[in-house]
């Protein structure tokens, strides 16, 4: 999930930095997110979520009701992860959770979801909200390469951050959190101040030379979303992974700054030229 705000700089992207121990991707900057669980296949339906038919048309090569559950999975990682909720209550209204009352309420909800003793369903009936699937937008279609045994099929989505809501890391699965622009997290991941996946880096590419958060929607709306495998190589013993490049970034000269090629460097992926 990136969650996007408009900040002074430009458009920002809130990313958590995963626990050392994480199975996958330990100690790396990432957009919140997870995998779907048998309650987001079971109980996605009209009875509690606003948007089936935009879930449905935004991943057409899916059955309908396995779109939805990848758009619940979306909505309840990120408040899980985050603390942000896509919610909406009668009135239209997304849920402020920035009221002291709803802050502890909502902490609790958080905290119980994650130990599996309520599922977000539970969460949105008894606070009588509705879960906005149409307010997330896909935005990527990434499949890891054979590296090892964990392979993921992954859909990443986009939302704006609703008003009234603060997002911050779950100190669980996630240690720190912080808000960046694209450029602005590319320059600390080529200094080695934080660690970025290679998708994460070229996604954060792709997002750079939007000036607003309506752009970025505006394009990602605008366009098919291709799936992308990176390519593992070893030429002269050294490992690359190739990049896939979406058709669609290839305008105004934007693709001469999208890194195609990244090397591992003993303890994570980098282009070349930052090596």
């Amino acid at each position: 999930m990136l969650v996007l705000r408009d900040g002074a700089m430009g458009p920002e992207v809130f990313m958590v930095r995963r626990h050392d121990r994480s199975a996958f991707m330990g100690g790396a900057h990432v957009f919140p997110g997870g995998a779907v669980d048998a309650a987001d296949r079971d109980a996605a339906d009209s009875q509690w979520c606003d948007g089936i038919e935009h879930a449905a048309a935004q991943i057409p090569t899916l059955e309908p009701a396995a779109a939805l559950a990848l758009h619940v999975a979306a909505a309840r990682e990120l408040f899980e992860e985050a603390g942000v909720l896509l919610a909406r209550d009668a009135q239209g209204r997304f849920a402020r959770l920035d009221d002291e009352s709803s802050h502890a309420r909502f902490k609790q909800y958080r905290q119980d979801i994650h130990a599996s003793t309520r599922t977000l369903r539970d969460v949105l009936e008894r606070e009588q909200l509705r879960l906005a699937a149409d307010a997330l937008t896909v935005c990527a279609h990434w499949v890891t390469p054979p590296l090892d045994v964990r392979r993921f099929d992954t859909r990443f989505f986009a939302a704006r951050l609703p008003i009234d809501q603060h997002p911050a890391h779950d100190q669980r699965e996630t240690t720190e959190s912080r808000w960046t622009t694209a450029g602005d997290a590319i320059a600390a991941a080529k200094r080695g101040d934080i660690v970025l996946p290679s998708p994460t880096w070229v996604t954060l590419r792709e997002l750079e030379p939007f000036q607003t958060v309506d752009a970025i929607m505006s394009w990602q709306r605008g366009r098919e979303i291709p799936r992308r495998e990176p390519t593992l190589v070893e030429q002269d013993g050294v490992r690359a992974l190739l990049m896939p490049v979406d058709p669609s970034y290839d305008r105004d000269g934007s693709l001469e700054r999208l890194e195609t090629r990244f090397v591992w460097t003993g303890d994570r992926w980098l282009p070349p030229k930052t090596g």
